[in-house]
């Protein structure tokens, strides 16, 4: 098998637009923030663009030159990090709260989200772990009992945090590699039960939890309260018509639309460039995953095309789960919009995710036949 000379073109390109798009977006909803008189707005671009986007591209052009075999030998030594990293929040003077949430720590004048590794991390040891040529994944110990083990730390640490919003993502990731790797139909019926029975004793401990489902269930009450993002988000939606009011002309980010640089800002580039825009933008997001999918398929190995498929996942699963909650689809979480939302570790890992996939692509199985 000889090595592809090149990443994958398409993939790529989709990248390509959805970060510059993304910058374009976050740019013009950081403007309603200084409208409104916001303090700190200078930490927050700088760690958006500069430890984001700039310290991401980065990790994007290292990871894509990377041979992505090196990462299963280092996988174990990268999650116990992750996790480690992420359970720094309950270390005092270190973690930092931040709207009800112990999340983030501060490190060197500079505060991370380490739950975001997770994401990445996760689906490596993953990957690892299903992909062993000994492995009996229709196995009750080995199946079933490997995909909680993995699952176990990461939950239970998410869940004291609590991040609810970066679980699922992780759960989404390791359950696709899971199923990719063989998994019974029964045994992946038994998880999904046990997700809706995790998440309705959350509810009843967690009364955040259960305020959400409710907004969820019935948007129209609260609409001061618990339900006033999501009234904003479809207020600012609707408001964008077919065409949009242009870009930078939305009106919602300046005063009613809470976290317009956060997991609100899908309703930001809806005010601004209208159905059009809005549906373009997920269209690229199924275009990215399906190519991310598409190199999975094409990997030479099944660690390969687990950790492809994985991570293409993730990725795919934070952009939708997010656009769906400012719909009103979901549940608000929280999420972030991939490549898009504010954040420098979301970003971070995000791009440092797609220079994997690249680095994948590399070895195309169809175009090493053809060479």
């Amino acid at each position: 098998m000889r090595r592809r000379a090149s990443i994958d073109k398409l993939f790529a390109l989709l990248l390509s637009i959805l970060v510059i798009g993304g910058c374009m977006i976050f740019s013009s909803a950081a403007i309603g923030l200084i409208a409104r008189g916001q303090n700190g707005m200078q930490g927050v671009v700088f760690n958006h663009v500069v430890l984001g986007i700039g310290l991401g591209l980065v990790l994007l052009i290292a990871a894509s030159q990377v041979d992505y075999h090196i990462w299963k030998k280092y996988a174990p030594y990268l999650f116990g990090v992750s996790i480690l990293l992420t359970g720094l929040v309950f270390v005092p003077h270190i973690g930092a709260m931040h709207g009800g949430g112990r999340r983030w720590i501060t490190l060197f004048h500079l505060t991370i989200q380490p739950s975001e590794t997770l994401k990445f991390a996760g689906v490596l040891i993953a990957a690892t772990f299903f992909s062993h040529p000994k492995l009996k994944v229709n196995s009750i110990k080995f199946g079933l009992g490997g995909y909680a083990s993995i699952l176990a730390l990461p939950a239970l640490i998410l869940v004291l945090q609590p991040d609810l919003g970066t679980l699922a993502i992780v759960v989404a990731g390791i359950t696709a590699i899971y199923f990719m790797a063989g998994a019974r139909m029964r045994d992946l019926a038994l998880v999904i039960i046990v997700g809706f029975v995790s998440l309705a004793i959350l509810a009843t401990i967690r009364p955040y939890v259960k305020d959400r489902i409710m907004t969820f269930i019935n948007p129209g009450a609260g609409q001061q309260t618990e339900g006033y993002q999501i009234r904003q988000s479809l207020i600012a939606v609707g408001s964008g018509g077919f065409l949009g009011r242009g870009f930078g002309q939305g009106v919602q980010k300046f005063t009613y639309l809470p976290e317009p640089m956060g997991d609100s800002i899908y309703a930001v580039a809806a005010e601004e460039l209208g159905f059009v825009g809005a549906a373009g933008l997920i269209v690229l997001f199924l275009l990215l995953a399906l190519r991310g999918f598409s190199i999975a398929a094409g990997a030479p190995d099944l660690f390969g095309a687990l950790l492809a498929g994985g991570l293409s996942t993730t990725l795919i699963t934070e952009a939708f789960v997010n656009i769906a909650a400012m719909l009103g689809v979901l549940p608000l979480t929280g999420i972030p919009l991939t490549f898009v939302s504010q954040g420098g570790s979301a970003i971070l890992i995000s791009l440092a995710s797609a220079g994997v996939l690249l680095n994948i692509s590399k070895f195309s199985k169809k175009s090493a036949k053809m060479e």
